[in-house]
């Protein structure tokens, strides 16, 4: 079995913002993108124009209707993906050392060479976050994008991984947790990040930020359904006398 480093360098991982996530599924499109046609072997798909499309995606994004104590209801729509356990499962469980925690900053990954397929660390994982590539016959999980990241070929701008560097609503942030001043661990503690199932003792290093109470309703068009001006002037206020002036006009 595999062992876990007592401690890692760093702790990479990410924020997931529930509050500005919507749902739009830009990071499930760019991770399945850049892990096809770069890192390890391609996430395959099958029959995927058929009746029964089947495929292998390191991210998802799930929606749940969800009613406050007080407030109305809410649509809160929830990636998921590899969470990064400082406690991982999954690499404690597997048979030939094929996943493993890097010392120098804490992401798991697979050693596609050493998976036999057994699916032990998907079993072990309570997330769900791991998934067998039917085509290849190896587990795949998220990576953190760890060849873009490292990557002195792309702009800096670039070194983040894909899904976060898509996300148009700025809900996913990237960085480094066992940074105090780092802006994953200000984010956190401003905005009381929260572990996902804490009850299962795996520590996770990604966090999710809760969405803000929704006490009172907000008209996004009210701004623009005000009136832009009270006495209108030439051909507005000529149509206004015009329309007032009409049979049923109101004076």
């Amino acid at each position: 079995m595999t062992q876990l480093p007592t401690h890692t360098d760093r702790k990479l991982g990410l924020v997931i913002d529930l509050d500005t996530c919507v749902g739009c599924h830009a990071c499930v499109i760019s991770c399945k993108g850049w892990n096809t046609e770069n890192y390890g072997a391609p996430l395959s798909d099958q029959d995927p124009y058929g009746a029964d499309p089947s495929g292998t995606f390191l991210n998802r994004v799930h929606s749940y209707e969800v009613r406050p104590k007080d407030g109305p209801a809410q649509l809160i729509h929830f990636p998921k993906s590899c969470l990064h356990c400082e406690d991982a499962p999954c690499v404690t469980v597997c048979p030939t050392g094929a996943s493993y925690k890097r010392v120098e900053d804490g992401i798991v990954l697979v050693n596609e060479s050493d998976c036999i397929g057994c699916g032990l660390c998907a079993w072990a994982c309570p997330y769900g976050a791991r998934e067998m590539d039917a085509a290849a016959g190896v587990m795949k999980k998220c990576t953190l994008c760890v060849d873009r990241i490292y990557n002195e070929n792309l702009p800096e701008e670039d070194r983040e991984p894909a899904c976060v560097r898509t996300c148009p609503s700025n809900a996913r942030h990237f960085g480094d947790f066992a940074d105090p001043n780092s802006n994953v661990s200000i984010l956190t503690a401003e905005r009381g990040g929260m572990d996902l199932m804490p009850e299962m003792g795996t520590k996770p290093v990604n966090k999710y930020l809760p969405p803000r109470p929704k006490d009172t309703p907000v008209d996004i068009l009210a701004p623009f359904l005000e009136p832009v001006a009270q006495d209108p002037k030439g051909f507005l206020g000529w149509l206004d006398k015009a329309l007032t002036a009409m049979p049923g006009g109101t004076k």
